[in-house]
């Protein structure tokens, strides 16, 4: 593990927070935008919308399986982190030269296999950068400067909106510089860290592919898989709560600022959110949060006026600063060290079995028996995951 530094965190965590923070710059310049740039300049329902995230997340998740195993069998993970924001980075900006739905399937498509390459081995290298004691903090940080340059990205879009006229293709293509500064500095800034040692017999057994075979894994981590995935069932793509909010009354200028106050949240309670999980345990906090992903999904199905909508993306933004340090920072605890790649992989693809239908889902209900269904069926699914997490996950000091 390296020296620390800022905030007491090493080089590594510090350097991976800034490629996230204008990585997501770059993204979040064009995602609160693209599904009313689909729908109102392109044409497409909100079935076809939710094909389109739904199979960009799940060749995503899909993809984090094995790129996770290939950082664990080779120890060289920068590589595919690097690999991984470079085809995101030159792929995004053509979505503002698309002029059907099916060309941003295409481009989503390829923007989301940069994704799965670099995830898995990411957050690998993360939580070899730092104590397990600092773990949450870690993930915290990292989540948090993701959220900062998310939250940047729709002010930037914002005033990019009122300079072109509301020219969104001029605004995807924009997306390209900050995707530059991220390219620099993971190239820069970011090392490789030697895995421990071990043994000559345990150094002789290579680490095996991955495969749908939970017999390697224990018992509470198949637990844990089985719930992020029926949790994943009823999280559908943000791109709905953006239709939502305008199928509610908010404009397309405001909508970039709606996405700013959410990650705003998001960011504020990202590290707390992971700091907490280190103090009482991530069983606790992960119950909380996915109890408050439900309330605000029927908040969602019930919404009668578009002042409602900014508040319930505020508290959706405490939801994901409890959830997503604290998800990650719980799979490493779960597992031991050298598996820890693979262990983030077999997350993610527990995520993309679900995340196609659960987007499709959420399309198919809106069109077929309205919104509120459609937001009520996500609510129930978060309430069962905590449910089962009360149930199945028993308390020790990492739960």
């Amino acid at each position: 593990m390296e020296q620390k530094s800022f905030l007491g965190l090493s080089k590594n965590v510090k350097s991976l927070g800034w490629v996230s923070l204008f990585n997501d710059i770059a993204s979040e310049m064009i995602y609160p935008l693209l599904p009313l740039f689909l729908n109102t300049v392109l044409g497409a329902g909100v079935v076809f919308i939710g094909v389109i995230e739904g199979i960009a997340e799940s060749v995503s998740s899909f993809l984090k399986l094995f790129s996770g195993w290939v950082s664990d069998r080779f120890q060289k993970r920068k590589g595919l982190i690097l690999l991984g924001y470079f085809l995101a980075s030159v792929t995004r900006p053509f979505i503002g030269l698309a002029t059907s739905a099916y060309h941003v399937l295409f481009l989503r498509f390829f923007d989301r296999i940069g994704k799965g390459v670099r995830s898995s081995p990411r957050d690998a290298l993360l939580s070899q950068s730092c104590s397990e004691e600092e773990r949450g903090k870690a993930f915290g940080f990292q989540r948090a400067m993701d959220h900062a340059g998310a939250m940047t990205g729709p002010l930037i879009a914002s005033f990019l909106l009122a300079v072109f006229t509301k020219d969104l293709r001029i605004i995807f293509l924009l997306a390209f510089i900050p995707s530059l500064f991220c390219l620099w500095i993971l190239w820069r800034g970011v090392t490789d860290v030697s895995p421990p040692k071990i043994s000559s017999r345990d150094e002789s057994k290579p680490i095996s592919p991955p495969k749908l075979n939970w017999k390697g894994w224990n018992r509470k981590f198949k637990y844990f898989l089985i719930i992020i995935t029926l949790f994943t069932l009823g999280n559908s793509s943000d791109a709905f709560l953006l239709l939502r909010a305008q199928n509610l009354g908010i404009n397309i200028v405001s909508i970039p600022i709606l996405w700013f106050v959410f990650h705003l949240s998001k960011t504020v309670f990202s590290v707390p959110g992971g700091a907490l999980s280190d103090r009482i345990g991530r069983k606790k906090v992960m119950i909380l949060a996915w109890t408050i992903y439900g309330l605000v999904y029927l908040g969602f199905a019930f919404s009668s006026n578009a002042y409602q909508v900014w508040l319930l993306f505020i508290v959706y933004g405490f939801f994901y600063g409890l959830s997503e340090g604290t998800e990650k920072a719980w799979v490493s605890d779960l597992v031991e060290e050298s598996k820890r790649g693979t262990a983030y992989g077999a997350y993610h693809f527990c995520i993309g079995i679900a995340a196609l239908p659960a987007s499709l889902l959420m399309g198919l209900l809106w069109k077929v028996v309205g919104v509120q269904w459609a937001f009520t069926f996500g609510a129930v699914m978060a309430l069962i995951a905590a449910l089962l997490t009360i149930v199945l996950m028993k308390d020790r000091r990492t739960a």
